[in-house]
C-alpha cells in the first residue's frame, strides 16, 4: 500500500490497530452509550451511597503536562484535588471539566521539605511546579530574575472560576511544591480506552516549551488573558530561590534520555 506521496504507507502501530477494532458509539470512548436503565440505577445509587473520599475534593486547577520522554506530546490536565495534609495533596486528573470528561490520570503533590527527604532514585519521578504557577515572564523580566522560571511562575497553572486574589494565595502555596504524575489514558493519540502501561508525565520549566496554540485555546474557552495573568503573578507570587536537586530528571540525564515506564515479566508468587 502506498501513501498519497507515493511512498509506502506506515503500518499502524499496535495501539492504533487495537483502537480501530474496539466498538464505539461515542466519538472518543469505546462501548455503547449509557442505557436508560443504567442511568436510573446510577441516580438511585448516587442518592444512597457514601462518596466520602470524593467529597474531600476542594480544588480544581488546570495545567499542561508532557510525556516524560516526549515533550512534543502535550496534554491539558484538569486536577481535582483534596488535601491529605498541609504538605500533601492528591489529585485525580481529567481531560476537561465537562460532565463527560475522561479520567486520564493522577498526581500527588508534596512540599519541598518532603521532596528533599526522598531517596535519589525516587526523585526522578517528580517535577517542580515553580514555572507553572507564575506565568511565563517576558525576556526582560526573566533577565532580572536571579532564579530560573518554572511551572507555577508561568501561569500555565490556574484555578478556573477562582478570584485572582484567592488564586494568587493558592499559587504561593504551590510554587515550591513537587508533583508525581501518571497518565493512564493517552487521549492525545485518540485512544478510545486506557491502553498500555501508565505513563510518567512532567511539567514545563521554561518559555518556548508549551505550544502557544494550546494556551490560546484555553484562554478563549475560559475568557482568560495569559499575558495579563503573567504580569499579576510576577508581582504577587514569590518563587523559591532554586529548584530542589533531583526534580525534572529529563533536564539532567545524559545523551538526551529520559525515564519512562515499560512492562517487565517477573516471577509470580503465590
Amino acid at each position: 500500500m502506498a501513501s498519497n506521496d507515493g511512498h509506502p504507507a506506515k503500518p499502524p502501530s499496535s495501539h492504533e490497530q487495537l483502537a480501530s477494532n474496539l466498538p464505539k458509539e461515542d466519538h472518543d470512548v469505546a462501548g455503547q452509550g449509557t442505557s436508560i436503565t443504567s442511568k436510573l440505577l446510577n441516580m438511585g445509587m448516587s442518592a444512597t451511597e457514601n462518596f466520602a473520599p470524593l467529597k474531600k475534593v476542594c480544588q480544581h486547577v488546570c495545567a499542561f503536562h508532557f510525556y516524560a520522554h516526549d515533550m512534543t506530546r502535550q496534554v491539558e490536565a484538569h486536577h481535582y484535588c483534596s488535601h491529605r495534609s498541609e504538605e500533601m495533596r492528591q489529585c485525580v486528573i481529567y481531560d476537561s471539566d465537562a460532565p463527560g470528561a475522561r479520567l486520564i490520570g493522577i498526581e500527588y503533590i508534596i512540599s519541598r521539605r518532603l521532596f528533599e527527604a526522598l531517596p535519589p532514585e525516587e526523585k526522578k519521578f517528580w517535577h517542580s511546579h515553580n514555572y507553572e504557577a507564575r506565568l511565563q515572564p517576558s525576556l526582560a523580566i526573566r533577565e532580572k530574575l536571579a532564579h530560573p522560571t518554572h511551572e507555577v511562575m508561568s501561569g500555565q497553572l490556574f484555578a478556573p472560576g477562582v478570584p485572582v486574589t484567592a488564586e494568587n494565595m493558592e499559587m504561593q502555596k504551590l510554587v515550591d511544591t513537587y508533583g508525581k504524575t501518571w497518565h493512564t489514558w493517552q487521549v492525545d493519540r485518540g485512544d478510545p480506552l486506557p491502553l498500555g502501561p501508565a505513563q510518567l508525565m512532567m511539567a514545563f520549566t521554561d518559555d518556548g516549551q508549551l505550544r502557544e496554540d494550546l494556551v490560546a485555546d484555553r484562554d478563549r474557552r475560559y475568557g482568560k488573558n495569559s499575558a495579563e495573568l503573567r504580569e499579576i503573578r510576577q508581582k504577587k507570587v514569590t518563587p523559591p530561590e532554586s529548584v530542589a536537586e533531583g526534580a525534572n530528571h529529563w533536564q539532567q540525564t545524559a545523551l538526551g534520555q529520559a525515564w519512562q515506564t515499560t512492562m517487565e515479566l517477573l516471577k509470580f508468587k503465590k
